[in-house]
Protein backbone atom coordinates (compact mmCIF):
# COMPACT_ATOMS: atom_id res chain seq x y z
CA UNK A 1 0.00 0.00 0.00
CA UNK A 2 1.43 3.11 -1.18
CA UNK A 3 0.91 6.91 0.65
CA UNK A 4 -1.23 4.86 2.89
CA UNK A 5 -2.52 7.52 5.89
CA UNK A 6 -4.16 7.17 9.54
CA UNK A 7 -6.82 10.00 9.58
CA UNK A 8 -8.18 11.32 12.91
CA UNK A 9 -11.49 13.44 13.62
CA UNK A 10 -11.93 16.66 14.22
CA UNK A 11 -12.68 17.50 17.53
CA UNK A 12 -12.39 21.23 19.63
CA UNK A 13 -10.00 22.49 16.63
CA UNK A 14 -7.66 19.36 17.21
CA UNK A 15 -7.44 16.08 15.16
CA UNK A 16 -8.23 13.31 17.87
CA UNK A 17 -8.23 9.50 17.36
CA UNK A 18 -11.14 7.33 18.58
CA UNK A 19 -10.93 7.24 21.98
CA UNK A 20 -10.59 3.55 22.14
CA UNK A 21 -8.15 3.26 19.18
CA UNK A 22 -10.24 1.57 16.89
CA UNK A 23 -10.16 2.46 13.31
CA UNK A 24 -12.10 1.34 9.89
CA UNK A 25 -10.48 0.58 6.27
CA UNK A 26 -10.46 3.15 3.38
CA UNK A 27 -10.82 0.97 0.30
CA UNK A 28 -10.37 2.59 -3.17
CA UNK A 29 -13.68 1.37 -5.12
CA UNK A 30 -11.62 1.53 -8.08
CA UNK A 31 -9.17 -1.44 -7.10
CA UNK A 32 -10.48 -2.93 -3.93
CA UNK A 33 -7.25 -1.68 -2.17
CA UNK A 34 -7.29 -0.35 1.38
CA UNK A 35 -5.21 3.52 1.47
CA UNK A 36 -6.24 5.03 4.67
CA UNK A 37 -7.99 4.15 7.73
CA UNK A 38 -10.29 6.70 9.84
CA UNK A 39 -11.52 6.55 13.90
CA UNK A 40 -14.65 3.85 14.68
CA UNK A 41 -15.56 6.39 16.76
CA UNK A 42 -18.38 5.40 19.73
CA UNK A 43 -20.64 7.68 21.68
CA UNK A 44 -17.98 8.98 24.01
CA UNK A 45 -16.64 10.02 21.08
CA UNK A 46 -19.65 12.41 19.95
CA UNK A 47 -20.16 13.19 23.48
CA UNK A 48 -17.01 15.04 23.50
CA UNK A 49 -17.80 16.48 19.82
CA UNK A 50 -21.16 17.80 21.22
CA UNK A 51 -19.86 18.98 24.17
CA UNK A 52 -17.14 21.13 22.23
CA UNK A 53 -19.82 22.67 20.39
CA UNK A 54 -21.96 23.48 22.93
CA UNK A 55 -18.97 25.32 24.64
CA UNK A 56 -18.02 27.27 21.38
CA UNK A 57 -21.67 28.05 20.95
CA UNK A 58 -22.05 29.60 24.47
CA UNK A 59 -19.10 31.01 24.63
CA UNK A 60 -18.25 32.33 21.08
CA UNK A 61 -20.70 31.92 17.94
CA UNK A 62 -23.88 32.90 19.66
CA UNK A 63 -21.78 35.87 20.33
CA UNK A 64 -20.14 36.79 16.89
CA UNK A 65 -22.27 39.19 14.75
CA UNK A 66 -23.90 37.95 11.17
CA UNK A 67 -21.82 40.06 9.66
CA UNK A 68 -18.64 38.33 11.05
CA UNK A 69 -20.15 34.90 10.08
CA UNK A 70 -21.25 35.46 6.79
CA UNK A 71 -16.97 37.38 6.60
CA UNK A 72 -15.75 33.66 7.73
CA UNK A 73 -17.76 31.36 5.35
CA UNK A 74 -16.61 33.52 2.48
CA UNK A 75 -13.14 33.37 3.09
CA UNK A 76 -13.74 29.67 3.73
CA UNK A 77 -15.41 29.34 0.02
CA UNK A 78 -12.64 30.84 -1.48
CA UNK A 79 -9.86 28.29 0.22
CA UNK A 80 -12.55 25.28 -1.11
CA UNK A 81 -11.53 26.96 -4.88
CA UNK A 82 -8.28 27.18 -4.00
CA UNK A 83 -7.66 23.72 -3.40
CA UNK A 84 -10.09 22.48 -5.35
CA UNK A 85 -8.27 19.85 -7.06
CA UNK A 86 -6.53 18.43 -4.20
CA UNK A 87 -9.73 18.04 -2.64
CA UNK A 88 -11.15 16.48 -5.90
CA UNK A 89 -8.76 14.14 -6.15
CA UNK A 90 -9.09 12.50 -2.38
CA UNK A 91 -13.14 12.32 -3.37
CA UNK A 92 -12.23 10.78 -6.47
CA UNK A 93 -9.94 8.03 -4.99
CA UNK A 94 -12.39 8.34 -1.68
CA UNK A 95 -15.81 7.49 -3.88
CA UNK A 96 -14.97 6.32 -7.30
CA UNK A 97 -16.56 9.74 -9.26
CA UNK A 98 -14.42 10.97 -12.20
CA UNK A 99 -12.41 13.48 -11.51
CA UNK A 100 -14.59 15.89 -13.56
CA UNK A 101 -17.21 15.55 -11.70
CA UNK A 102 -15.24 15.33 -8.31
CA UNK A 103 -13.86 19.17 -9.47
CA UNK A 104 -17.53 20.72 -10.32
CA UNK A 105 -18.53 19.31 -7.37
CA UNK A 106 -15.93 21.11 -5.23
CA UNK A 107 -16.69 24.24 -7.10
CA UNK A 108 -20.79 23.59 -5.55
CA UNK A 109 -18.99 23.39 -2.64
CA UNK A 110 -17.16 26.52 -2.70
CA UNK A 111 -21.03 28.10 -3.45
CA UNK A 112 -22.94 27.01 -0.85
CA UNK A 113 -20.79 28.38 1.67
CA UNK A 114 -20.32 31.79 -0.74
CA UNK A 115 -24.43 31.91 -0.86
CA UNK A 116 -24.95 31.24 2.69
CA UNK A 117 -21.92 33.37 3.61
CA UNK A 118 -23.98 36.29 1.39
CA UNK A 119 -27.03 35.37 3.30
CA UNK A 120 -25.80 35.17 6.71
CA UNK A 121 -26.76 38.92 7.77
CA UNK A 122 -30.21 38.97 5.84
CA UNK A 123 -32.21 36.80 8.09
CA UNK A 124 -35.02 39.29 9.36
CA UNK A 125 -37.74 38.89 11.54
CA UNK A 126 -40.60 41.47 11.83
CA UNK A 127 -43.14 43.36 14.17
CA UNK A 128 -46.57 42.06 14.65
CA UNK A 129 -49.51 44.48 15.45
CA UNK A 130 -51.41 43.86 18.89
CA UNK A 131 -52.86 45.47 21.67
CA UNK A 132 -51.87 49.52 22.26
CA UNK A 133 -49.03 49.98 23.94
CA UNK A 134 -46.96 46.64 22.99
CA UNK A 135 -44.34 46.03 20.27
CA UNK A 136 -44.03 42.77 19.57
CA UNK A 137 -41.10 41.08 17.57
CA UNK A 138 -40.99 37.45 16.06
CA UNK A 139 -37.05 37.03 15.80
CA UNK A 140 -35.40 34.30 14.25
CA UNK A 141 -33.10 32.45 16.11
CA UNK A 142 -30.26 29.59 15.94
CA UNK A 143 -31.08 26.11 17.24
CA UNK A 144 -27.75 25.59 18.85
CA UNK A 145 -26.24 22.42 18.26
CA UNK A 146 -26.90 20.66 15.14
CA UNK A 147 -26.06 17.30 14.04
CA UNK A 148 -25.62 16.58 10.21
CA UNK A 149 -25.33 12.97 9.26
CA UNK A 150 -23.54 12.73 5.36
CA UNK A 151 -24.01 10.28 3.32
CA UNK A 152 -21.12 8.70 0.95
CA UNK A 153 -22.51 9.73 -2.53
CA UNK A 154 -21.86 13.98 -2.02
CA UNK A 155 -19.83 13.65 0.42
CA UNK A 156 -18.73 17.25 0.15
CA UNK A 157 -21.62 18.92 -1.64
CA UNK A 158 -24.05 17.57 0.75
CA UNK A 159 -21.67 18.28 3.54
CA UNK A 160 -21.70 22.14 2.43
CA UNK A 161 -25.26 22.48 1.56
CA UNK A 162 -26.29 21.54 5.17
CA UNK A 163 -23.41 22.79 7.43
CA UNK A 164 -23.15 26.24 5.05
CA UNK A 165 -26.62 27.22 6.11
CA UNK A 166 -26.96 26.36 9.65
CA UNK A 167 -23.11 28.19 10.26
CA UNK A 168 -24.22 30.97 8.76
CA UNK A 169 -27.74 30.94 10.41
CA UNK A 170 -25.60 30.99 13.63
CA UNK A 171 -25.70 27.50 14.94
CA UNK A 172 -22.81 25.16 16.11
CA UNK A 173 -22.36 21.99 13.99
CA UNK A 174 -21.23 18.42 14.58
CA UNK A 175 -20.87 15.98 11.50
CA UNK A 176 -20.44 12.26 11.28
CA UNK A 177 -19.88 11.65 7.73
CA UNK A 178 -20.48 8.38 6.47
CA UNK A 179 -18.22 5.66 7.16
CA UNK A 180 -17.62 5.02 3.15
CA UNK A 181 -16.07 8.40 2.25
CA UNK A 182 -15.09 10.69 5.23
CA UNK A 183 -12.37 12.46 3.47
CA UNK A 184 -13.46 15.42 2.38
CA UNK A 185 -15.63 16.53 5.01
CA UNK A 186 -12.23 16.28 7.42
CA UNK A 187 -9.83 18.48 4.98
CA UNK A 188 -13.38 20.60 4.95
CA UNK A 189 -13.17 21.11 8.38
CA UNK A 190 -9.33 22.32 8.68
CA UNK A 191 -9.67 24.50 6.08
CA UNK A 192 -13.08 26.09 7.87
CA UNK A 193 -10.17 26.64 10.91
CA UNK A 194 -8.08 28.12 8.02
CA UNK A 195 -10.76 30.47 7.66
CA UNK A 196 -11.09 31.58 10.83
CA UNK A 197 -14.05 29.51 12.22
CA UNK A 198 -13.37 29.20 15.80
CA UNK A 199 -12.59 25.68 17.60
CA UNK A 200 -15.42 23.63 18.46
CA UNK A 201 -18.18 25.34 16.29
CA UNK A 202 -17.48 22.52 13.26
CA UNK A 203 -16.70 19.10 14.76
CA UNK A 204 -16.11 16.15 12.93
CA UNK A 205 -17.04 12.33 13.82
CA UNK A 206 -16.02 9.71 11.80
CA UNK A 207 -17.69 5.84 13.01
CA UNK A 208 -19.67 3.45 11.77
CA UNK A 209 -24.05 4.70 11.03
CA UNK A 210 -25.09 2.35 13.60
CA UNK A 211 -22.47 3.46 16.32
CA UNK A 212 -21.55 7.18 15.88
CA UNK A 213 -24.38 8.30 13.54
CA UNK A 214 -26.97 6.46 15.63
CA UNK A 215 -25.39 8.17 18.72
CA UNK A 216 -25.58 11.87 17.05
CA UNK A 217 -28.78 11.22 16.61
CA UNK A 218 -29.80 10.40 20.27
CA UNK A 219 -27.73 13.07 21.70
CA UNK A 220 -30.01 15.21 24.02
CA UNK A 221 -28.19 17.80 23.05
CA UNK A 222 -28.55 17.46 19.93
CA UNK A 223 -31.33 20.52 18.88
CA UNK A 224 -31.93 19.71 15.23
CA UNK A 225 -30.86 17.00 13.09
CA UNK A 226 -29.97 17.07 9.26
CA UNK A 227 -30.07 13.33 7.44
CA UNK A 228 -29.72 12.21 3.81
CA UNK A 229 -29.19 9.15 3.25
CA UNK A 230 -31.95 6.06 2.58
CA UNK A 231 -35.58 6.10 3.68
CA UNK A 232 -35.11 3.15 6.44
CA UNK A 233 -32.56 4.62 8.22
CA UNK A 234 -34.33 7.69 7.69
CA UNK A 235 -37.18 6.18 9.66
CA UNK A 236 -34.73 5.56 12.39
CA UNK A 237 -33.21 9.04 13.09
CA UNK A 238 -36.77 10.75 13.08
CA UNK A 239 -37.75 8.08 15.34
CA UNK A 240 -34.25 8.98 17.49
CA UNK A 241 -34.96 12.73 17.55
CA UNK A 242 -38.71 12.39 17.76
CA UNK A 243 -38.27 10.80 21.39
CA UNK A 244 -36.47 14.34 22.70
CA UNK A 245 -38.81 15.73 20.36
CA UNK A 246 -35.96 17.28 18.12
CA UNK A 247 -36.74 18.43 14.55
CA UNK A 248 -35.14 16.36 11.82
CA UNK A 249 -34.62 17.55 7.77
CA UNK A 250 -34.79 14.15 5.62
CA UNK A 251 -33.33 13.99 2.49
CA UNK A 252 -34.03 10.36 1.44
CA UNK A 253 -34.40 7.98 -1.38
CA UNK A 254 -36.10 9.02 -4.94
CA UNK A 255 -37.46 6.95 -8.29
CA UNK A 256 -37.45 9.90 -10.16
CA UNK A 257 -39.05 10.13 -13.69
CA UNK A 258 -38.22 11.49 -17.03
CA UNK A 259 -41.44 12.09 -18.69
CA UNK A 260 -41.00 12.11 -23.08
CA UNK A 261 -43.55 13.38 -25.19
CA UNK A 262 -43.50 12.66 -28.81
CA UNK A 263 -43.13 16.54 -29.84
CA UNK A 264 -40.08 16.78 -27.13
CA UNK A 265 -36.84 18.51 -28.54
CA UNK A 266 -34.80 15.15 -28.50
CA UNK A 267 -31.77 16.56 -29.37
CA UNK A 268 -31.69 18.41 -26.18
CA UNK A 269 -33.31 15.95 -24.09
CA UNK A 270 -31.54 12.88 -24.84
CA UNK A 271 -27.68 13.41 -23.23
CA UNK A 272 -29.96 15.58 -20.43
CA UNK A 273 -31.36 12.16 -19.78
CA UNK A 274 -28.11 9.70 -19.95
CA UNK A 275 -26.64 12.06 -17.79
CA UNK A 276 -29.47 12.19 -14.92
CA UNK A 277 -28.68 8.68 -14.60
CA UNK A 278 -25.21 7.81 -15.26
CA UNK A 279 -23.84 10.62 -13.46
CA UNK A 280 -22.04 9.84 -10.42
CA UNK A 281 -22.48 6.04 -11.58
CA UNK A 282 -26.49 6.26 -10.69
CA UNK A 283 -25.68 7.14 -6.88
CA UNK A 284 -27.61 10.01 -6.88
CA UNK A 285 -30.98 10.44 -5.03
CA UNK A 286 -32.32 12.38 -7.39
CA UNK A 287 -30.81 10.56 -10.56
CA UNK A 288 -33.52 10.39 -13.81
CA UNK A 289 -33.47 6.78 -13.08
CA UNK A 290 -37.49 6.26 -15.03
CA UNK A 291 -37.58 7.22 -18.60
CA UNK A 292 -41.55 7.11 -19.30
CA UNK A 293 -41.74 7.80 -23.14
CA UNK A 294 -45.00 8.47 -25.01
CA UNK A 295 -45.20 5.17 -27.00
CA UNK A 296 -45.37 6.66 -30.74
CA UNK A 297 -41.54 8.05 -29.99
CA UNK A 298 -40.39 4.89 -27.87
CA UNK A 299 -38.43 3.36 -30.54
CA UNK A 300 -36.75 6.40 -31.92
CA UNK A 301 -36.08 7.62 -28.10
CA UNK A 302 -34.79 4.24 -27.11
CA UNK A 303 -32.53 3.63 -29.91
CA UNK A 304 -31.20 7.20 -29.40
CA UNK A 305 -30.27 6.03 -25.84
CA UNK A 306 -28.88 2.88 -26.65
CA UNK A 307 -26.57 4.29 -28.94
CA UNK A 308 -25.09 6.26 -25.95
CA UNK A 309 -25.16 3.67 -23.30
CA UNK A 310 -23.26 1.83 -25.64
CA UNK A 311 -20.61 3.83 -25.87
CA UNK A 312 -20.06 4.91 -22.40
CA UNK A 313 -16.51 4.30 -20.89
CA UNK A 314 -16.49 2.76 -17.21
CA UNK A 315 -13.37 2.60 -15.24
CA UNK A 316 -11.16 3.96 -12.72
CA UNK A 317 -12.47 7.58 -11.87
CA UNK A 318 -8.80 9.31 -11.73
CA UNK A 319 -8.79 8.44 -15.56
CA UNK A 320 -12.09 10.35 -16.28
CA UNK A 321 -13.80 7.99 -17.44
CA UNK A 322 -17.25 8.28 -18.18
CA UNK A 323 -18.91 6.22 -15.34
CA UNK A 324 -16.51 5.13 -12.07
CA UNK A 325 -17.10 2.68 -9.60
CA UNK A 326 -20.06 2.22 -7.24
CA UNK A 327 -19.12 3.10 -3.44
CA UNK A 328 -18.42 -0.27 -2.45
CA UNK A 329 -18.36 -4.14 -3.23
CA UNK A 330 -22.49 -4.50 -1.28
CA UNK A 331 -23.41 -1.79 -3.48
CA UNK A 332 -21.97 -3.36 -6.10
CA UNK A 333 -23.55 -6.71 -5.72
CA UNK A 334 -26.96 -5.89 -4.90
CA UNK A 335 -27.40 -3.07 -7.82
CA UNK A 336 -25.97 -6.33 -10.58
CA UNK A 337 -28.27 -8.98 -8.79
CA UNK A 338 -31.57 -6.45 -9.61
CA UNK A 339 -30.57 -6.13 -13.10
CA UNK A 340 -30.34 -9.72 -13.45
CA UNK A 341 -33.07 -10.60 -11.80
CA UNK A 342 -35.41 -7.90 -14.12
CA UNK A 343 -33.70 -9.56 -17.01
CA UNK A 344 -34.52 -13.17 -15.33
CA UNK A 345 -37.87 -11.92 -15.50
CA UNK A 346 -38.33 -11.10 -18.73
CA UNK A 347 -37.48 -7.43 -18.97
CA UNK A 348 -35.12 -6.34 -22.22
CA UNK A 349 -31.59 -5.45 -22.03
CA UNK A 350 -31.40 -2.56 -24.23
CA UNK A 351 -27.94 -1.52 -24.06
CA UNK A 352 -25.08 -1.38 -21.60
CA UNK A 353 -21.71 0.49 -21.40
CA UNK A 354 -18.15 -1.25 -21.15
CA UNK A 355 -15.66 -1.66 -19.32
CA UNK A 356 -12.19 0.24 -20.04
CA UNK A 357 -9.50 -2.89 -20.23
CA UNK A 358 -7.06 -1.71 -17.83
CA UNK A 359 -10.09 -1.61 -14.90
CA UNK A 360 -9.26 -3.86 -12.20
CA UNK A 361 -10.94 -6.86 -11.30
CA UNK A 362 -11.45 -5.64 -7.85
CA UNK A 363 -13.10 -2.86 -8.86
CA UNK A 364 -17.07 -2.62 -7.71
CA UNK A 365 -17.96 -1.82 -11.34
CA UNK A 366 -21.59 -2.22 -12.99
CA UNK A 367 -21.90 -1.32 -16.64
CA UNK A 368 -24.32 1.35 -17.15
CA UNK A 369 -27.35 -0.16 -18.05
CA UNK A 370 -30.52 0.62 -20.59
CA UNK A 371 -33.41 -1.84 -19.69
CA UNK A 372 -36.97 -1.73 -22.33
CA UNK A 373 -40.26 -2.48 -22.01
CA UNK A 374 -40.32 -2.62 -18.08
CA UNK A 375 -43.77 -3.65 -16.88
CA UNK A 376 -44.98 -0.54 -14.55
CA UNK A 377 -45.37 -3.13 -11.42
CA UNK A 378 -41.86 -4.51 -11.37
CA UNK A 379 -39.32 -3.37 -9.09
CA UNK A 380 -37.19 -2.33 -10.79
CA UNK A 381 -39.31 0.31 -11.88
CA UNK A 382 -40.56 1.11 -8.40
CA UNK A 383 -37.44 0.65 -6.03
CA UNK A 384 -34.58 2.58 -5.97
CA UNK A 385 -31.87 1.07 -7.33
CA UNK A 386 -28.92 3.98 -6.73
CA UNK A 387 -26.91 2.74 -9.74
CA UNK A 388 -26.27 3.16 -13.39
CA UNK A 389 -29.54 1.77 -14.53
CA UNK A 390 -32.75 3.55 -16.69
CA UNK A 391 -36.00 1.84 -16.84
CA UNK A 392 -37.82 2.88 -19.52
CA UNK A 393 -41.81 2.61 -19.76
CA UNK A 394 -44.37 3.84 -22.29
CA UNK A 395 -47.66 5.54 -21.67
CA UNK A 396 -50.66 6.83 -24.30
CA UNK A 397 -51.97 9.92 -22.56
CA UNK A 398 -51.34 12.89 -20.17
CA UNK A 399 -53.49 10.57 -17.75
CA UNK A 400 -51.63 7.60 -17.94
CA UNK A 401 -48.07 9.63 -18.03
CA UNK A 402 -49.29 11.39 -14.31
CA UNK A 403 -50.35 7.56 -12.67
CA UNK A 404 -47.13 6.44 -13.66
CA UNK A 405 -44.96 9.62 -12.81
CA UNK A 406 -46.40 9.40 -9.30
CA UNK A 407 -46.64 5.37 -9.52
CA UNK A 408 -43.98 5.12 -6.52
CA UNK A 409 -43.49 5.59 -2.89
CA UNK A 410 -40.83 8.56 -3.69
CA UNK A 411 -41.38 12.05 -4.94
CA UNK A 412 -38.35 14.18 -5.22
CA UNK A 413 -38.02 15.34 -8.65
CA UNK A 414 -39.24 15.28 -12.01
CA UNK A 415 -38.73 16.53 -15.25
CA UNK A 416 -40.93 16.90 -18.75
CA UNK A 417 -39.99 16.93 -21.59
CA UNK A 418 -42.75 18.71 -24.65
CA UNK A 419 -43.28 21.79 -26.19
CA UNK A 420 -46.31 22.07 -25.23
CA UNK A 421 -47.18 25.21 -22.94
CA UNK A 422 -50.10 23.96 -21.40
CA UNK A 423 -49.08 20.40 -21.14
CA UNK A 424 -46.12 21.64 -19.57
CA UNK A 425 -48.09 23.37 -16.64
CA UNK A 426 -50.64 20.34 -16.46
CA UNK A 427 -47.80 17.92 -15.74
CA UNK A 428 -45.66 20.29 -13.36
CA UNK A 429 -48.87 20.74 -11.39
CA UNK A 430 -49.78 17.15 -10.87
CA UNK A 431 -46.40 15.47 -10.31
CA UNK A 432 -45.81 14.36 -6.49
CA UNK A 433 -42.05 15.93 -6.55
CA UNK A 434 -40.28 18.51 -4.50
CA UNK A 435 -38.80 19.62 -7.93
CA UNK A 436 -40.20 19.47 -11.22
CA UNK A 437 -38.18 20.57 -14.46
CA UNK A 438 -39.32 21.32 -17.97
CA UNK A 439 -37.24 20.53 -20.30
CA UNK A 440 -34.38 20.40 -18.55
CA UNK A 441 -33.30 18.59 -15.26
CA UNK A 442 -30.88 19.59 -12.76
CA UNK A 443 -30.41 16.33 -9.92
CA UNK A 444 -31.04 18.59 -6.55
CA UNK A 445 -30.97 21.95 -8.80
CA UNK A 446 -29.00 24.78 -7.88
CA UNK A 447 -28.00 25.76 -4.75
CA UNK A 448 -30.37 28.59 -4.62
CA UNK A 449 -33.75 26.14 -5.37
CA UNK A 450 -35.62 25.11 -2.51
CA UNK A 451 -35.17 21.11 -2.26
CA UNK A 452 -36.16 18.41 -0.84
CA UNK A 453 -39.27 15.37 -1.22
CA UNK A 454 -42.85 14.46 -0.93
CA UNK A 455 -43.91 10.96 0.48
CA UNK A 456 -41.03 8.50 1.14
CA UNK A 457 -38.46 10.89 -0.15
CA UNK A 458 -38.48 12.92 3.17
CA UNK A 459 -39.59 16.21 4.57
CA UNK A 460 -38.41 19.47 4.95
CA UNK A 461 -36.26 21.30 2.71
CA UNK A 462 -32.62 22.60 1.91
CA UNK A 463 -31.05 24.75 -0.18
CA UNK A 464 -31.96 28.37 -1.35
CA UNK A 465 -32.96 30.63 1.46
CA UNK A 466 -35.33 28.10 3.02
CA UNK A 467 -32.86 25.84 3.70
CA UNK A 468 -31.15 29.11 5.62
CA UNK A 469 -34.62 29.29 7.90
CA UNK A 470 -34.86 25.69 8.34
CA UNK A 471 -31.61 25.93 10.78
CA UNK A 472 -33.92 28.71 12.71
CA UNK A 473 -36.46 28.89 15.10
CA UNK A 474 -38.71 31.88 15.55
CA UNK A 475 -38.96 33.19 19.54
CA UNK A 476 -41.91 36.21 20.22
CA UNK A 477 -40.97 38.78 21.99
CA UNK A 478 -43.74 41.09 23.44
CA UNK A 479 -42.98 44.69 24.95
CA UNK A 480 -45.23 46.62 26.93
CA UNK A 481 -44.37 49.48 27.34
CA UNK A 482 -47.84 51.99 27.40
Amino acid sequence: MTNFQSYENLIDGRSQPAMDGETIDVIDPATGEQFANIPRSKTADVASAVESSERAYRQVWQKTSATDRGRILHRFSDLILQHQQELAAQECRDTGKPMKQALADMVTCARYFEYYGGAADKLHGETIPFVSGTTVLAVRVPHGVTGHIVPWNYPGQIFARSVAAALAAGNTCVVKPAEDACLTPLHFAKLALEAGLPAGVLNIVCGLGREAGAALAAHPSIAHLSFTGSTSTGAAVAEAAARRHAPVTLELGGKSPQIVFADADLDQAIPVILNAIVQNAGQTCAAGSRVLIERSAYDKVMSLLAARFAALKVGPGREDNDVGPLINRVQQQKVQRLIDEAVGDGIQLVAQGQLVPNASRQGCFVLPTLLGGVFPDHSIAREEVFGPVLVALTFDSEEEAIELANGTEYGLTAAVWTRDGGRQLRMAHAIDAGQVFINNYGAAGGVELPFGGMKKSGYGREKGIEGLVAFTTVKTIVLKHG
